[in-house]
Formats: structure tokens, sequence, C-alpha cells
């Protein structure tokens, strides 16, 4: 492997604060391995990871201008195929087509590579059923397995991989990215505060107009409660209508590819054209960008409640504001899964304290 050039990218310049991962990865694209677990929070990183490492297996470079390395940065490369879960976990059908997968060979390079997004959301069934092809893997097959943390369900396949451990990138390495790519200074700085150690959101909120009003309506949530559901209802509405004014960019982005696939289907006449693939991948975007901006918006409310307990000496209800902030954290973390996102937040806000100002009541004369 090629050490980075000062006059070549090097596709490790899109991995941000991961030194120590990177120079591990480095180590290990000269040795024989067939399976490798990247293990990271969402968003540090870990997949844009997956795809350089796969490009220096592939080329034996890190040479970001290749026409290799430019097709598996955009997931478009014969011989790296990423693997996404359909549903709520990667279960039992969808390991069978990944072993199916992984029994094809190579069409152009000298390995075939795997990538399996979200391994920690992987059913038993499932774990079971690639255990042995990952212990047992064909030959001139990889796999590099992509996980938010270990859970009980990867014990077994934890045990044959070679672990690679992320960190959540810091603020400032995230600002330091951005205003490396253009950005301002003091947006770079406030995004990246916003993105919550995430750089591909940090990159969109670079360019959104609307994330200030945004957060605005997410913490004026507790004032607002009163415990009714009429009134948690509307609020519901109210932020959903907020996030899908910040998604009309990403939708019009998708329109317009969907535009450039058909234009050039229509002057070919190709067949297999990867129509469906794309509008799969289209509903995945808006899905995952719907729930970080709704995580986001929880983390701002439990701000919220957070500042009471900090700010005041002695809060009369810091145990009730505990324990929205943990109800808080809760919801987030079922966001990711295929849940009924708007019941989630009415069940939440009818659970959360209101910080709702007392009427004043008018002395008696």
């Amino acid at each position: 492997m090629s050490a980075a050039s000062t006059a070549t990218a090097s596709v490790w310049q899109t991995v941000v604060g991961q030194s120590n991962a990177v120079q591990q990865l480095q180590q290990l694209a000269t040795q024989s391995v067939h399976a490798y677990l990247f293990v990271g929070p969402e968003g540090c990183g870990k997949e844009e990871a997956a795809r350089a490492f796969s490009t220096v297996l592939i080329t034996g470079s890190d040479d970001a201008t290749t026409r290799e390395a430019k097709l598996i940065a955009r997931g478009a490369y014969s011989d790296v195929n990423e693997v996404l879960r359909e549903g709520a976990a990667v279960d039992k059908d969808e390991a069978d087509n990944i072993v199916r997968l992984s029994s094809t060979t190579p069409t152009e390079s000298k390995v075939k590579i795997v990538i399996i997004h979200e391994l920690h959301l992987m059913r038993d069934s499932a774990a079971v059923r690639l255990l042995k092809t990952i212990e047992e893997p064909p030959e001139r097959m990889i796999f590099i397995l992509l996980a938010d943390q270990l859970v009980p369900a990867l014990a077994t396949i934890n045990s044959r991989c070679v672990v690679v451990n992320f960190v959540r990138p810091d603020d400032t390495q995230i600002a330091e990215a951005l205003v490396a790519e253009g950005v301002k200074p003091d947006l770079a700085a406030s995004v990246s505060r916003a993105a919550s150690g995430n750089l591909g959101r940090a990159r969109h909120l670079a360019t959104d107009k609307f994330l200030v009003k945004r957060q605005e309506a997410f913490a004026s949530i507790p004032p607002r409660l009163d415990g009714t559901g009429a009134q948690v209802a509307a609020l519901v509405d109210e932020l959903f209508e907020h996030i899908d004014e910040a998604a009309a960019p990403l939708l019009k982005a998708q329109v317009d590819e969907l535009s450039t696939l058909e234009e050039r289907v229509a002057l070919t006449g190709e067949r297999g054209s990867g129509r469906k693939a794309l509008q799969d991948r289209h509903k995945r975007q808006l899905r995952k960008f719907k729930t970080d901006e709704l995580r986001s918006g929880l983390a701002t409310i439990a701000g919220v409640y957070h500042a009471l307990i900090v700010t005041q000496p002695t809060p009369s209800n810091s145990d009730v504001y505990i324990q929205a902030i943990e109800r808080i954290h809760k919801a987030m973390g079922a966001l990711g899964l295929n849940v009924n996102e708007a019941l989630v937040l009415q069940a939440l806000f009818l659970q959360c304290p209101s910080l709702m100002p007392m009427p004043q009541v008018a002395p008696v004369n």
C-alpha cells in the first residue's frame, strides 16, 4: 500500500477524527484477513472507512483519483457490494441473500468485498446463518461488518473478525473538516455542535437555512405542553411540518438524480438500469434524514430540561426532569427501528413535564 501523497488525494481523507482506526487499517491492508468488524457510533465515519479500506484492498493504493476508488466511493463498483437492511433488522432471508452474494466470484479484481451495514440490528437467526460463511468464506472473499455497538447476537461473529474501533469525532474535528471544504468558520462551529459527531449530517446542516427555526420549534415544546392529547397531537404535526420543510432540498436532489437516470435509459435503451435500487436508496436516505432530525430535535428538548437542573440551585422537580431526559433518550434509541415515529413522539410528550407558566392570580382587594 502506498503512503498518502501530498500531491494525490488519499481515500483516508474522507475519514475524519479516526487517526487510530486509520493507522490500524493501513497496517491490516498488508495482511491476509477475511473478516473485519468496524464498531463505532452512528455517523462516526466507519462507512467511509469501509469504502476507503475496500479501495486499498482492491487497488493496493490509497489514491482517491483512480477509477476504482471513485466507483467504490459511490457504491457502484462491481466487486464491492454494500448490504443494507430492508426492515427493522437484518433477518434470515437477508442473511441467505448475503450468503448467495458471497458465493459469486470477483468480476474484475482479485477479491470480492461485501460490506454489511448495521450488523447490531441483526436477528439471532440471521447471525447463525452467516456465521459459517464468515468462518469459512469462499476463496477471495472479504467481509467488512459495520456495527454501532457490540450486542450479544454478535458475540460469536465478533470472535471470527478483526475488530477495529471507531470513536465519535469531536466538534472541533468536524468543524475543521467543514472549513477545509469551504464552510465559513462560524457556521462550521454552529452546525458541528448540532450534528452530534456526525460529519454527514454536519455537511447537510451547513446548507440548511431552516436549522435555527427547527431548533427553536423543538425547544418550545416543554413550555407548550398542557397535559392534553389534543395539544400533543398538534405539536407533533407541527414538528413534522418543520422536518418536511427541511427535507425539500433532499427530495429535489433525488428527483433530479432519478430524472438523469431516466434520460440515460431513454437514450441508451439499457436494461437493468438500477432504477429500483436507486428508488430504494432514496427511501433509505429520506428515512434516515427524518430519523436524524427527530433525534437531534429530541436532544434539544432534553437540553431544555437539563438546563433547568443545572441552572437552578435546588430545582423542586429535578427528579421529574431527570426521568423526562431518560424517556427522551429511550425514544431516540427507538427511532431507528422502523417504528411509527408520530406515535413515539406523542407517547413521549404525554409523559414529559410541562414547563407552561402558571397563570397569575389577581390579588383580592
